[in-house]
């Protein structure tokens, strides 16, 4: 007997380790997952416009577009970032750790298979995963894609190992609250503008600035055409191409035509539609204001009042206003009708605006060159802003760094609630678990009394 302990002391230690070791890894990969999943999930939730346009491309690419609305493509966009965001939470909490895991792995078997035919076939040149946030090729998305269904396998396989942060009784906080939380995230990025902006033309981005090419690298070359109409005749022309008043503007495009070092604002032109003068360099100096509007045809024009406001004002302090716009003359025409407009419109590339803001239409506000404002046509600032000149008024200004003040938002809003549930449920449950212990150790020494009493009354009964 003596002999056989400690060789299976000596034995089961390896066993005890290799389980350690076992658990450990599983739950760096539901880690790994799981915040990747939440950022992808929340930067896709922060701007469902962007996601909308990296939708249609795909469509575009597939062929399909033409049965993919907008309706449907911005309410897959919210479904879609709601839904990335929501598995990575719940992963993170080991929430329906079963079905979780399996909804997971096959998410990233179809994502995978996505990127394999975009590796071969190249329709798009990001595959839009993390939004603006972070741009990757389609080779490296395909690697991190492989990575993360070779852990998402992980999971799925022993999802009994990963510990819940809440118990059962109070999952449904969290699966409600992160819900509400991603949808009125994105509800909200819809109405006003994404929360948080990672395109070049951010405020404080200098768009003068973002066009320069370093000394010695080579230039990437573009070739910007204009489609004209004339006695119901379209043609395409280049700029030096470009030809008489006589002909009426349809639309515009900019293409690549050689690689080379881009920089990160290459394709910003304001193009004059009745001559072709590019008068990109006039917005370099003093206050200029960007009414961006990609597609008149699709613009809102519940707010044109306060648009009018904001350029009168402007033409009252000698501001230049111009309203950057790709579509034709027939939907000017029709904007002017509606609204009134008496701003003078120029033409720039469809894709540049529609990066610009994600509003249609939006306001910028820039001081020599450099993005100073950025307001949703839902949120025009026309009753503060006219009262006062820029140079006196806050507007004319660069506004405090507020990512610092939206990062503690979301932590005061999403992070702190569900922390503090966290922690009043392992209370909770420790305070049941030292429950059940002292009633376990009274009931042992219930036991013992009584036993003790009926041994002496046996005694006394001798």
């Amino acid at each position: 007997m003596k002999s056989e302990e400690p060789r299976n002391e000596e034995s089961s230690s390896p066993r005890f380790s290799l389980s350690i070791l076992h658990s450990t890894f599983i739950n760096i990969a539901r880690v790994i997952l799981a915040l990747t999943f939440i950022f992808s999930g929340y930067v896709k939730a922060v701007d469902p416009i962007g996601t909308q346009y990296k939708l249609q491309d795909y469509a575009e690419a597939l062929g399909v577009l033409q049965y993919a609305p907008d309706w449907l493509t911005l309410s897959t966009s919210v479904a879609l970032s709601a839904m990335e965001f929501s598995l990575g939470v719940f992963l993170l909490f080991a929430m329906l750790r079963g079905l979780v895991t399996r909804v997971v792995l096959i998410f990233m078997v179809v994502m995978t298979l996505m990127t394999v035919w975009i590796w071969l076939a190249d329709p798009v040149s990001d595959c839009g995963c993390f939004g603006d946030a972070i741009r990757l090729s389609n080779g490296e998305t395909l690697l991190k894609n492989i990575i993360l269904l070779a852990l998402a396998f992980v999971v799925m396989k022993w999802p009994s190992k990963m510990p819940r942060f809440v118990t059962l009784s109070n999952q449904w906080i969290v699966f409600h609250y992160t819900f509400l939380f991603i949808l009125a995230t994105s509800v909200w990025s819809l109405y006003d503008l994404p929360i948080f902006d990672f395109r070049p033309y951010h405020i404080g981005a200098n768009i003068p600035k973002g066009m320069e090419m370093p000394e010695g690298v080579k230039a990437p070359e573009f070739e910007t055409t204009f489609i004209l109409e004339k006695n119901g005749i379209q043609k395409e022309f280049t700029l030096e191409e470009y030809p008489d008043s006589t002909w009426t503007f349809v639309d515009s495009k900019t293409k690549q035509i050689s690689e080379g070092y881009v920089p990160p604002i290459h394709d910003f032109t304001i193009t004059d539609m009745q001559t072709g003068d590019d008068l990109t360099e006039t917005i370099n100096k003093g206050y200029v204001f960007l009414l961006i509007s990609p597609h008149l045809e699709q613009a809102d024009d519940i707010n044109f009042g306060n648009i009018d406001m904001i350029y009168e004002y402007a033409v009252e302090n000698h501001y230049k206003f111009y309203c950057l716009t790709a579509s034709g003359n027939s939907a000017i025409a029709r904007w002017k009708d509606m609204t009134g407009a008496e701003y003078p419109f120029y033409s720039t590339d469809e894709t540049t605006l529609k990066t610009i803001i994600r509003s249609n239409p939006g306001l910028l506000l820039l001081k020599d060159g450099t993005v100073i404002g950025k307001w949703s046509h839902n949120r025009l600032p026309a009753d503060e802003m006219i009262k006062q000149p820029l140079k006196k008024s806050e507007f004319g200004y660069m506004p405090e760094d507020g990512i610092g003040k939206r990062i503690a938002l979301i932590l005061l809003w999403y992070v702190l609630p569900l922390a503090l549930l966290t922690i009043a449920d392992r209370l909770w449950m420790w305070s049941r678990w030292l429950s059940r212990k002292e009633l376990k150790e009274s009931n042992r020494i219930y036991k013992l009394i009584k036993k003790q009493n009926k041994n002496e009354k046996e005694n006394r009964s001798r």
